[in-house]
């Protein structure tokens, strides 16, 4: 059966009821991470550590996305998909108020992991969900679902310098463990509407398989059992497919750079004299055009861009990568640009995770896997980039993580331009 025989068909209330769910979900998977870069230097001033260290903070999340995301789907085939969503989001709000507890360090540490092996949940089930409920309308959803990604990740970043240094009346400044706490403020509402939306998606399905089935009971449990259990078999049997393994290394490398720069844009940007708010600002740039950039891409990559785009947008990243350090002077409209090509090749690499899937049950595996991989890469590059600077006292030598990632992603975008499946045609006819 293809997946646009599975797409169920909803009144236009309950779309809209999905679609704000989604996105809502969409804005918590960023917000939380991005908002460390900008405080690293407080937050060593209280916790202490070398950059190297710091640069291992912000990655921690990367690495339990890395740990967590191959078994996010295994939970998923256990309580269905909407479930563990639901206790996703609510370790999250757990996680965000747990790492800005003062006393131990642990509890920075400790948070972190949680906030991260919460993150890695909706990460991998949320493209499988838009692939589920949304049928021939998945590129724009997933425009839509990237672009709030990089938005929520420019909010993330732009808000918490702002907020640590205000002073309110007492005199002293608000600090990061206030600033960090705003980040994760819609987790909770986030969960809410998550929970209402998938109790009307369920009765939904039911009330319209019922319609369809007759006097046949079983057919509204089948269909709205459609989100209650992945295959687990496919979590496995994923990491032995080429193709997937390709989406794996294109979204691992695209984060890798995403992620080094929203840890190091903003110190890079100080070393030259920048103000700490100035360089939140700045960073701000480079997070919002990658929120426009992941919006335009289902308008751009089309016709003949179509097998151009992929390998075209690293590559110049990997030239803005080179300005960031050699051209000071033009840092900022450097910034809009590579912040533009990020974002839309965060889209690209998630739509082919959904588009190159035959089925949701496919794309929970393939989502769970270019994660897990993509992510183990993503985590590595902060802390490398950091030691590099350590090591060289300059921005040069560890400007080469960057290019590494850029130029490696560029290959994996020409392996791309073949447009195969995973698992090729066979994904398609597995429900």
């Amino acid at each position: 059966m293809t997946n646009a025989a599975q797409t169920p068909t909803h009144s236009r209330a309950t779309w809209i009821l999905l679609i704000a769910a989604v996105c809502l979900v969409a804005l918590n998977l960023r917000m939380t991470i991005t908002g460390v870069g900008p405080l690293l230097d407080e937050i060593a001033e209280t916790e202490g550590g070398s950059p190297a260290v710091l640069g291992l903070l912000a990655s921690i999340p990367l690495f339990s996305w890395a740990a967590f995301s191959p078994l996010a789907q295994s939970f998923a085939a256990k309580v269905g998909i909407d479930r563990a969503v639901s206790w996703a989001l609510l370790a999250l709000t757990l996680a965000n108020v747990w790492r800005v507890i003062p006393g131990s360090p642990i509890n920075i540490w400790a948070g972190t992991v949680l906030l991260g092996a919460s993150l890695a949940v909706g990460n991998v089930l949320l493209p499988a969900t838009i692939k589920r409920d949304f049928g021939p309308r998945v590129p724009l959803m997933m425009g839509i679902y990237s672009a709030l990604l990089s938005g929520a990740a420019a909010i993330g970043a732009g808000i918490v310098a702002p907020i640590s240094h205000f002073t309110p009346a007492s005199g002293e400044p608000l600090g990061w463990r206030i600033a960090l706490l705003a980040t994760g403020l819609l987790a909770f509402p986030a969960l809410i509407l998550w929970v209402f939306a998938s109790r009307v998606r369920t009765k939904s399905e039911r009330a319209r398989a019922d319609v369809g089935a007759g006097s046949d009971p079983g057919s509204a449990d089948a269909a709205a059992a459609r989100s209650a259990a992945p295959e687990s078999k496919l979590g496995l049997r994923v990491w032995t497919d080429r193709v997937a393994w390709t989406i794996a290394i294109y979204m691992g490398c695209q984060s890798a750079t995403f992620y080094t720069w929203a840890t190091w844009l903003v110190s890079v940007d100080m070393s030259r004299g920048t103000t700490a708010i100035a360089a939140g600002a700045h960073i701000m740039v480079y997070h919002m055009s990658g929120m426009i950039g992941s919006f335009v891409t289902p308008f751009i990559w089309r016709g003949k861009m179509r097998k151009i785009y992929p390998p075209l947008l690293p590559f110049i990243m990997a030239l803005c990568a080179l300005g960031f350090i050699g051209a000071p002077s033009v840092f900022v409209p450097l910034l809009a640009v590579s912040g533009f090509m990020t974002g839309s090749s965060l889209s690209v690499a998630l739509t082919m995770v959904v588009q190159r899937s035959g089925t949701a049950n496919v794309a929970a595996a393939t989502s769970g896997m270019s994660q897990s991989l993509g992510y183990l890469i993503a985590g590595i590059a902060p802390v490398l980039f950091g030691w590099l600077y350590q090591v060289g006292g300059n921005w040069w030598l560890p400007l080469v993580v960057v290019l590494v990632a850029t130029l490696t992603q560029t290959a994996a975008g020409v392996s791309l331009m073949r447009e195969r499946m995973v698992f090729g045609r066979a994904s398609e006819l597995r429900a």
